[in-house]
Formats: C-alpha cells, structure tokens, sequence
C-alpha cells in the first residue's frame, strides 16, 4: 500500500505546460508521470531535438508514443498562458524574472515543479531532507545506505538524480524516502512560489551540512542562496527535528541556521578529536563527518527504534562511495587517479585535497563553467600543491589567483597530459574542478567519464 496521496486523477484532460525537459531525468519523469495520469502534456526546452534525444525517448517509452507533444529549441509564449498548469525546471535561472513565467502567473496559471509535485504527495514524516553548500549528495547516499542496512526499506531521490513521481507505485506505508534537496528546489518549495496559495514544504527531518557561497550565478546573491537553503528548517510543523552541523562545520551562517531552525528540535553534530577515525571505505575527514551527519540523521528519524552508534557504524563501512566522488578510477606507474567530477563547489574542492593528507603529492585538475563563486581559494592551493592544472572558462582566474603557480591546460586531455609528464609514484592525480561542467560538458557525469577514460590511457 502506497502513502502518496490520491488526488492524481485531477490532471486528466488538463493541458499542462513541462518547461525544461533536461538530462537528469526530473522533467522527463513529470511528463510521463503526468500524460499517464491523462494529461495533455506539451515539453518545451530551448535545446533542439538532436540533444535531448535520449531524454525523449524516455518519456515516449513510458508515456506511448503520441501522449506528449514536443516544441524544442526554444519556447513559445502562447504555450505559458494557454494552458492549466507549468511544470518548470528547477534549473531555470532567476525563474522569479523568466518572461515566460511571468507570463503564466500574470494569466492566472500555476507553476510548480516535479520536486513539488513528489513533495506535496508523500507523507512528510517518513521524508529525510538534506542539503548543503557541499557533502549533500554524499550525506545523503550514506543515509539511504544505513536505513537500508538496518532494514528500513528507504528510497533515494532529489537532486541527486532521477524523479521521486516515478516511484509513486513503490513508496509503501513504512518505506523512509531520502531526498537531496538544492537551492534550486528549496526557493520553488516556499510559500506563495508559482501561484500565490502555494504552501511552503518541508520534511520532519531537515538535515543541512554546510552553508557557504555557490550558485550566485542562478540566486543574484548570496542572501538569496542562503535564504532558499535555510527554508529547508524554517517551515516546521510540532515533532520536526533539525541536524546540523557545528559552528567549526556549517559555514559562516551557523548562528542564523540555529536561529532559523528553532521551531525545530535541534540536532547539533560535532566532529570528534582529531584522534577518532571512523575506518569508512571512503578517504577524507568530511567524509567521516558526513557519516556522522547520516547517523545523526537516522537516530532523528527512528527515534527509540534507532541502533546504538556502534552498529550504525559497522554498516556505513560497507558504504563504497558515490560516483564521480572522490572515486579511485586508475592506477599507473604508482600514481593514483581520482574522478571528483561532482565537486562543482570551491568548498567541496578545499576538501577533496585535504582527504589525502599530504597535498603536496596532490595534481589538481580544477576548473569549468562559471557559476560566480569566488575561486581564490582553489588557486590559493597551488603553493602546496605539486601542480595545479586549470580547465575551461574558469581556468585564467584560478590561475591569476595562483600567483603564477598554476599551469594553465584549457581543456581536460591537455590537463591529464601534463600530469603524466610531472607526477611520480605516489602521487595523486585528482579532477575535482570547484565548478560546473556545461561550459566544455554536457554534465559532470560526462566530465568524469572522460577523465576516467583519460586515465585509463584511453583517446576521446
């Protein structure tokens, strides 16, 4: 027995407006989801066909072929107003500003997402929420981990890939769901966003690991980054519970997140001495104090019925790590390559290098699509470094930031070439690039693909 809710019938016959059918799987799964409730549904992108082939035919599999009609390569504007509902990707910068929004609400005509969609249908106290400025998709990961180990059936959506509407049929009664939220989902998930009755969401268990500057290039500022993360914990009903982490862990904002958490029972998570090793199958200090945030996480959610902390720990060993995170993908010549494609963060970067110790055996490979952070800090790091290679749009600031310490490669194979001439055994080759992918990639996946296929010794 499901614990969505049931009111799906209503979107039959009802002309429905999908705005961005991306890559990642959130836009197709809402078009099908919703041409087989027996809407009529209409997707709309600004890329053409020919690069949004696979993701078409996705929705033509799981839809039939004919129930979804398709305008890519760009967007009408009739297709906003005439229409009963948008369905608008979480991706779409500065959405508040979008004319082709705009339009939809200036006609009366809500809009909403797949994130919402799935949100408003599932029973928000079996729902764990967890974002972050860095260690979110991990935390996360590790979290589903643990409560499937302990025996807790647990699914895993979000940002970290795939639609939650597509797992409607499978979310039983006692089932746990865990979801990545991004800042782009936490602004579309307020109150009064996309049509004015809009009620703010929030899961019971609301876990944030950090907060610290990213993705200015989407939110304006920085203030309004933070504020769409921190409504993760300001929207609470009685029994919500907060984990978060410490004032050494959280970022700048720590005082605020408490402030904002406070209708919340609060969670604080504490790194232990420097002493305490966790023995995780995955390298790094954050990554032991993103377990420490999991476990924390799953104590909040059963309660009484939690495992003591030893046996929480035994089952996160067994934890192998995510894809294209800090992933051991080749061996040569005692050199280590690792893809940390999904770092697209300068925290997350700072932090990679760190979990090997010694930077000074460290390569980095850092650079990429310019999402307005500050990158100083990344070539900051080329002082004790063994090299520092930047890539893409970024690369000549990170360099510029290096006082002169960085080798500047533009592109990756020119990158991984440069280190096969400079490393030597024992060293570390690590693409962990502080920023996004889509300035030379269609996505990280693909960035760290290549990478690993580079490392390999493979020609692209």
């Amino acid at each position: 027995m499901s614990h969505w809710t049931s009111d799906d019938g209503r979107f039959a016959g009802k002309r429905v407006t999908v705005m961005g059918l991306g890559r990642f799987g959130g836009g197709a799964g809402a078009a099908a989801w919703l041409a087989q409730r027996g809407a009529r549904v209409l997707v709309t992108d600004l890329e053409p066909a020919e690069k949004l082939a696979a993701s078409v035919a996705e929705v033509e599999a799981a839809a039939m072929p004919g129930r979804v009609a398709w305008r890519l390569g760009g967007h009408d504007l009739r297709d906003f107003v005439e229409t009963d509902l948008v369905v608008a990707g979480p991706a779409v910068p500065k959405p508040w500003a979008n004319r082709f929004l705009l339009a939809a609400r200036g006609e009366g005509v809500p809009v909403t997402t797949e994130v919402r969609l799935a949100a408003q249908r599932l029973n928000r106290g079996r729902v764990i929420g967890v974002t972050g400025s860095a260690g979110k998709s991990t935390t996360c990961a590790m979290t589903a981990h643990l409560m499937r180990a302990l025996g807790a059936p647990c699914h895993l959506g979000g940002n970290i890939g795939g639609s939650m509407l597509r797992e409607a049929g499978s979310v039983g009664l006692k089932d746990w769901v865990v979801l990545e939220l991004s800042s782009f989902m936490l602004y579309w998930l307020g109150a009064g966003v996309g049509y004015e009755e809009a009620p703010a969401w929030s899961p019971r268990v609301a876990v944030i690991t950090n907060i610290t500057d990213n993705h200015t290039d989407w939110h304006g500022n920085f203030e309004h980054y933070a504020a769409s993360k921190l409504g993760l914990v300001r929207h609470a009903e009685q029994g919500d519970l907060a984990v978060l982490a410490s004032r050494e862990e959280a970022g700048p904002l720590w005082e605020r997140m408490r402030r904002e958490a406070s209708a919340r029972k609060v969670v604080e998570v504490s790194p232990p001495g420097a002493e305490v090793r966790m023995g995780l199958s995955v390298p790094g200090a954050h990554n032991e104090q993103n377990a420490r945030m999991a476990m924390a996480a799953v104590r909040a959610a059963l309660g009484a019925d939690a495992p003591n902390p030893d046996e929480m720990l035994r089952a996160l060993r067994g934890f192998m790590g995510l894809p294209h995170r800090l992933c051991l993908v080749g061996e040569r010549g005692g050199v280590k390559w690792y893809n940390d494609s999904k770092s697209t963060t300068p925290g997350s970067t700072l932090l990679a290098v760190r979990a090997f110790g010694d930077a000074s055996k460290v390569h980095l490979i850092a650079g990429g699509y310019d999402k307005g952070s500050d990158l100083s800090a990344v070539g900051g790091l080329a002082a004790s470094l063994a090299g520092l290679y930047t890539i893409g749009k970024t690369g000549p600031s990170i360099a510029a930031a290096s006082g002169g310490r960085a080798i500047e490669c533009g592109t990756l194979e020119g990158a991984v070439a440069r280190i096969r001439e400079r490393a030597r055994a024992g060293d570390v080759a690590l693409l962990s690039p502080a920023c996004a992918s889509w300035d030379q990639f269609e996505h990280y996946e693909q960035r760290g693909e290549v990478f690993a296929a580079l490392a390999a010794g493979e020609t692209r």
